[in-house]
């Protein structure tokens, strides 16, 4: 069960963007498994991609493609992530490009293809002409729920949320949709993700303001450890008509773009956590004093990936010392371990250099049983500070993969 989400989403619609979806029948159960999105004349789009070296096919064609030429529409799939496909894989997103572009009047070079699913298993291409032309039959603005359950892979509810923001008066409106359960530790992102807004938004301002929402959300996550091959985040500016333009980084619109954007992407972001496979804790890891943001990144990843904490915190065991030992491990120099100190949510568990007097097993208990848990480790030797975002280690999960392709 995902913790603190809801079955319900209600993303707002963008003016300039619509969404369809239909089925593949790619996955064993009937369901949609297939999405186009439709992107208005005049739209640009920022995008970050997985730096696993084995990435997908979809991601190599659709860096190629936005490159050349803004998008008019981005093709997502679950069931199959085309990957470790080879040149096959390479050809076989090609002609899922080139069905769209035949059936919508566009160039092969203005279709980005997405795919998500099972690795190393050939994507069934004579199926997708049909369901492209179901897609864009089914093309609405208020399509974005639709799709979020259409792009999910063992996502237990779909995700997606919008915020808006002012800007000369004109309401501007960012929505976003991702999907992400396991498989989960971004460099870039591990998952798929799709924002627009419908603000005119010059290219690079675009592109920034998409990289830096993206280091402190999607890139402060972690299920498992395992960076996927498919990863993509896709920001598209629409500037739908009577849009506020926005040219400058330092204009005020820029600012309202950059917080709506990382609002979206840190809420989307959770979410993936908080629906991580056999999850039932969300788990905040937040380390500060830090000599610099690297090594309070380190110890927090460290942290997140230690199974023996992770399976504590399923148990709700307060097996404090399993924390311990990981900011012993983790490789600091010079590191003073009586300068350091950890609580457990608003219970401090460590202080000059071990058990923080007045800690009672009661105390630890009472935290480790809540649903929503944060572990703070201030290292006492400088200013810099990082948060990390992770879940618990069930039986589920062991399950939920041992059974993925079954």
């Amino acid at each position: 069960m995902a913790v603190g989400l809801s079955d319900e989403i209600n993303p707002l619609p963008v003016d300039g963007a619509r969404l369809g979806s239909a089925s593949l029948g790619i996955r064993s159960e009937p369901r949609d498994d297939l999405v186009v999105m439709e992107l208005g004349a005049g739209s640009r789009a920022a995008a970050v991609f997985t730096r696993n070296a084995f990435c997908a096919a979809p991601v190599t064609i659709a860096r190629e493609h936005l490159e050349r030429q803004a998008p008019r529409y981005l093709l997502i799939n679950a069931g199959n992530a085309n990957a470790g496909t080879g040149s096959n894989g390479l050809e076989d997103a090609r002609s899922c490009c080139r069905a769209l572009a035949e059936r919508s009047g566009c160039s092969l070079e203005q279709v980005l293809p997405f795919s998500t699913g099972v690795v190393g298993e050939p994507l069934q291409v004579s199926r997708f002409p049909e369901a492209i032309e179901a897609a864009l039959a089914a093309l609405d603005a208020n399509g974005w729920s639709r799709a979020a359950r259409a792009i999910m892979t063992t996502d237990t509810v779909p995700k997606g949320i919008s915020r808006q923001f002012i800007v000369d008066g004109r309401t501007v409106t960012v929505t976003g949709i991702v999907k992400g359960a396991g498989m989960i530790r971004p460099d870039m992102a591990t998952m798929l993700a799709f924002l627009a807004t419908d603000a005119d938004v010059a290219q690079p301002v675009l592109d920034a303001c998409l990289k830096r929402a993206v280091a402190r959300s999607f890139n402060r996550i972690t299920v498992d450890g395992d960076t996927s091959t498919n990863d993509a985040c896709v920001l598209v500016a629409t500037g739908a008509p009577g849009a506020p333009r926005i040219d400058e980084a330092a204009e005020e619109g820029a600012e309202g773009l950059l917080e709506a954007v990382s609002e979206v992407c840190t809420w989307l972001a959770q979410a993936i956590v908080r629906d991580a496979e056999g999850a039932s804790k969300f788990i905040t890891i937040a380390v500060s004093e830090g000599r610099d943001e690297a090594e309070c990144l380190r110890l927090a990843y460290e942290i997140a990936h230690s199974p023996l904490v992770m399976t504590a915190m399923y148990a709700s065991d307060a097996n404090w010392g399993r924390i311990l030992a990981v900011v012993g491990r983790a490789g600091l120099d010079d590191l003073d371990i009586d300068a350091v100190r950890i609580d457990l949510g608003d219970v401090a568990i460590v202080c000059d250099g071990g058990r923080a007097a007045g800690y009672t097993e009661e105390q630890g208990q009472r935290v480790m049983s809540e649903d929503e848990i944060t572990v703070s480790v201030a290292l006492g030797r400088g200013s810099a500070h990082a948060t990390v975002w992770t879940s618990d280690l069930s039986h589920e999960y062991v399950t939920i993969n041992a059974e993925y392709r079954t």
